[in-house]
């Protein structure tokens, strides 16, 4: 039996039908290799981070259960994000089909120059932190401090939970 740990992926969009690109994903990343999807959050409205002429995004946390390397987790999520039209060409924070993050990892602090988890703008984004909330209201960000705290600390940009 391999062994699995839980890991925290923040699922993000504002085009091409973004529900819909979310709802994909989600069945894409239980489709992984020795890895399957044990709790989604709800969808939330979000304004966008980067420039502000472009359509809002949509966004939601998953937790899986997974006996990938946190490496080759990211690799096929960026495989994921491929097969869903994500082009990394454009500027940063710009608008995209689809956007993975790798949130947390076990409790693990990884640090290598593809991968920084726990994620590194985790702390200040309330459309990871509220939704990461809603599954997993008790986890401890590794090198941080408790979610509840983020949460207490981050400010209110307007995140709204989509109905359904």
């Amino acid at each position: 039996m391999v062994e699995r740990v839980s890991a925290y992926i923040g699922l993000g969009s504002n085009l091409g039908e973004p529900l819909k690109q979310l709802q994909t994903a989600f069945a894409a990343l239980d489709k992984l290799t020795n890895t399957r999807v044990s709790k989604r959050s709800s969808f939330y409205a979000s304004k966008p981070m980067g420039p502000a002429d472009q359509p809002d995004y949509i966004n939601a946390v998953a937790e899986i259960e997974t006996a990938l390397a946190p490496q080759d987790l990211l690799l096929a999520m960026q495989a994921i994000e491929q097969l869903q039209g994500r082009d990394r060409s454009g500027e940063r924070w710009g608008p995209r089909t689809l956007d993975l993050d790798i949130l947390l990892y076990a409790e693990e602090v990884i640090a290598t120059d593809s991968l920084q988890v726990p994620h590194p703008g985790l702390a200040g984004r309330d459309f990871v932190l509220i939704p990461l909330a809603e599954i997993a209201p008790d986890v401890v960000i590794p090198g941080q401090s408790a979610l509840r705290q983020l949460l207490e600390d981050c400010p209110d940009h307007g995140l709204e939970r989509l109905p359904g």
